[in-house]
């Protein structure tokens, strides 16, 4: 798959898919209403789950004309990698060391969290 970038809207319904996958447009409905206090419109969540299957992030099987059930295409994990190699390559010269140093500078993760994101970047 081509690397394509989700927007911050699309990676709260991926977030959502990627809990309680499979799913259907009234799983994702309710999941945005818990993390955002308020419910979505239909419309505008189903229009979004569109994008995401047109980019390759999101499959579906039609069980009927109105239903649809959602499975990504894309693993998080793999979708976390691609985001770091972005941030390594656009604020740190493509450099894992200098993104790593900058980590531990300003205390971001733990150091259990930041052994874990070392091993995930050497597995590349």
């Amino acid at each position: 798959m081509k690397k394509k970038r989700l927007t911050k809207a699309e990676e709260e319904i991926m977030q959502i898919i990627w809990d309680k996958e499979p799913c259907v447009t009234g799983d994702v409905i309710r999941g945005l209403e818990q993390r955002l206090g308020k419910k979505p419109a239909h419309s505008t969540v189903s229009t979004m789950l569109r994008i995401l299957v047109e980019k390759g992030f999101l499959q579906f099987k039609a069980l009927s004309r109105h239903t649809r059930i959602y499975t990504t295409c894309l693993q998080r994990e793999d979708y976390l990698k691609q985001k770091v190699q972005r941030l390594t390559e656009d604020y740190f010269d493509n450099s894992i060391g200098r993104l790593v140093s900058f980590l531990v500078k300003e205390k971001f993760p733990d150091n259990e969290k930041l052994a874990r994101l070392a091993a995930m970047l050497e597995e590349e």
